[in-house]
This record gives C-alpha cells, sequence and structure tokens, in this order.
C-alpha cells in the first residue's frame, strides 16, 4: 500500500511546486470621479514605497475602480491605495506624516494606528484573490 501511495504524493507535490503565480483583482471604492488618479500598490513585507514593486494608476472616472495584476508571485502580500488629487503622483502628508489625500489599505487597518503590513496582508494561491479597498480622506479639506 505505501508503493501506491508514493506516486500520487508526488504528482501533488508537482501541483503544489506549480503554484508560482496568480492574479489580484483590486477594487477601490471611495474615489470622487474626476479629482485625480487612483494609484494602486502591490506591497510584499512592509508598506513602504520600497517593499511595494507593484503598482498601476488610472483616472478616477467612477466612485469605484477596478485594477487586474496577472502574474503576481504567490505568496503574502498587502495592497494600498491612494487618490492624488493634485496630480503630483505622490500622497501628501502634512508636517507631522498624515496623510492629506483619500488613501487605504487591504486587511483590517485601523485608521487610529500607523497602518502595518500584518493587518493589511493576505495570502496569495493560485489562482488568485480579490481584494476590495476603501479610501477615505483622513483630515479635512485644507
Amino acid at each position: 500500500m505505501r508503493a501506491a501511495l508514493l506516486p500520487g504524493l508526488a504528482v501533488l507535490a508537482a501541483l503544489a511546486g506549480s503554484a508560482r503565480a496568480a492574479s489580484v483583482e483590486v477594487i477601490v471604492e471611495g474615489a470622487e470621479p474626476g479629482a485625480g488618479e487612483v494609484y494602486v500598490t502591490l506591497c510584499q513585507g512592509g508598506l513602504s514605497e520600497a517593499a511595494c514593486p507593484i503598482g498601476r494608476s488610472a483616472p478616477a472616472r467612477a466612485a469605484a475602480e477596478r485594477f487586474v495584476f496577472t502574474d503576481v508571485p504567490a505568496g503574502v502580500w498587502a495592497v494600498a491605495a491612494f487618490q492624488d488629487e493634485n496630480g503630483n503622483s505622490r500622497l501628501d502628508r502634512t508636517g507631522l506624516g498624515l496623510p492629506l489625500e483619500p488613501y487605504g489599505f487591504s486587511g483590517a487597518v485601523a485608521r487610529r494606528a500607523r497602518p502595518d503590513f500584518a493587518s493589511a496582508s493576505f495570502a496569495l494561491r493560485e489562482p488568485g484573490a480579490a481584494v476590495r479597498i476603501r479610501i477615505a480622506r483622513p483630515l479635512p479639506r485644507r
């Protein structure tokens, strides 16, 4: 019986090893149509700019925008998004580092504290994942 199990286990191991890339569909809700581009990045290992190597942007045409990333390596990822209202391609901040433009993260990131990767992360496996992010303005308009 043991000899009969070995070929089956080898097939399962080969299938598990082939799960190398997946797709991520990100729906960003809360954007203000016509108020600049929506930026979305995929982050691995942290939420700093250096840890977010995969990104896309699109003009905010509706309150919800859809982004699809393909061939993303399987692993633990997080998503960060913001709406660039003034067109400078950056998330503007106050002198204390608080965001001035609408932003959001995947997962259970609270707006009361600095976000951390563990709260924003999710496991990405084949065939992929769908993530919804609600961006919001943390401070009133200046």
